[in-house]
């Protein structure tokens, strides 16, 4: 693809980490760049970039510029298509600026080329889908359905998660079910589809891990765990490899959530002395999006039979000397359709 329109793919180099982000996100494809104010092109920033920051600790108040990439590849206006090719297949670069005197032209993204992107690797890994609860926050609609069939377009939201995780060669579903299951169980048997998909079914709820327990002796490798109300848009290859190479027990994936106070805050000494007023602040929160990755020796922590969650999991595995990694995701990344307002959005506007 060649992006001509390239306004809301530039950043001044004057703004911080945290507001380059947002015009990343916005953008959509994973790549920005910074320029200064006579609009020369300074640097580049790619998600791989936001991703280090949040991992190595680098707070999103610092300037851009500090984990930008100034060494960063391009070509001149008069780019031939050969050049273009030639650095798509000898480098790992996924678009290439477009320079014309320092200035920004266009972006070539590596899908404008049959070589272009690698297929993802089959991860050949199951998931397991938690889909047992009442929906409640989704009340009245799943007083009639239950939440996972809730429909997203001409799609269930069970559909639209499992579409999402078969880019990636994964076909192998464990669906954890409780409420209305047997409508959730009749809409698979009569919709035809390419998965392998198993039931796990408890007799009462369980809680958000309790279920697990009962695929310890089934699932013998590494595998995904998702609730049934979020969907995750990110590389679920470099996840997983994340997990791996960090010899992590279990995975959080996590989204940086930014919130802002509209207000001043006041900071106060004891007794009530204003110590100074902070005008409406920023804060960032890397947030469980409610997608992770476990080992499976992990299920041998969870009880049998008891109700359970995941926080317990994660707590018990911290107090017994398990490894815990959290693989971070930019805001719009992370979609959570369990609540009214958001599912309303992104039938409106997301869903594509």
């Amino acid at each position: 693809m060649v992006i001509n329109d390239v306004i809301k793919y530039k950043v001044n180099f004057s703004n911080n980490i945290r507001q380059a982000i947002r015009t990343l996100d916005e953008g959509g494809i994973g790549f920005l760049t910074i320029v200064d104010d006579f609009d020369s092109v300074l640097a580049v920033l790619t998600d791989g970039d936001f991703r280090r920051a949040i991992l190595n600790d680098i707070s999103l108040s610092e300037n851009i510029m500090k984990i930008a990439n100034r060494n960063f590849i391009f070509l001149e206006n008069n780019y031939s298509r050969e050049d273009t090719e030639h650095l798509f297949k000898t480098t790992k670069i996924l678009h290439i600026p477009i320079l014309d005197d320092t200035k920004l032209k266009a972006i070539i993204t590596k899908e404008i080329f049959k070589i272009s992107q690698p297929q993802p690797s089959s991860l050949n890994v199951p998931v397991v889908i938690m889909a047992g609860g009442k929906g409640t926050r989704m009340k009245p609609f799943t007083n009639i359905l239950p939440k996972p069939l809730i429909p997203i377009g001409e799609k269930t939201m069970l559909e639209v998660i499992m579409e999402e995780y078969s880019k990636y060669g994964i076909h192998e579903y464990y669906l954890s079910v409780n409420y209305k299951r047997n409508m959730i169980k009749a809409y698979f048997e009569d919709e035809p589809n390419n998965y392998e998909i198993h039931y796990i079914e408890e007799d009462e709820p369980l809680g958000t891990a309790g279920s697990l327990k009962l695929v310890e002796h089934i699932i013998k490798t590494p595998f995904f765990v998702s609730n049934c109300d979020i969907l995750v848009k990110g590389d679920y290859d470099k996840m997983y490899d994340f997990h791996i190479q960090g010899g992590f027990d279990l995975t959080i994936i996590g989204t940086m959530q930014h919130h802002q106070v509209p207000y001043g805050v006041c900071e106060i000494k004891e007794g009530g002395e204003l110590i100074k007023i902070i005008e409406k602040p920023e804060y960032d929160f890397l947030v469980n999006t409610g997608m992770y990755i476990l080992q499976p020796n992990v299920l041998d922590y969870i009880p049998e039979n008891k109700f359970f969650h995941i926080t317990h999991l994660i707590e018990g595995l911290k107090e017994k000397g398990g490894k815990v990694g959290v693989y971070p995701i930019s805001e719009k990344s992370w979609i959570d359709v369990g609540q009214w307002n958001s599912y309303l959005n992104f039938v409106t506007n997301d869903n594509n």
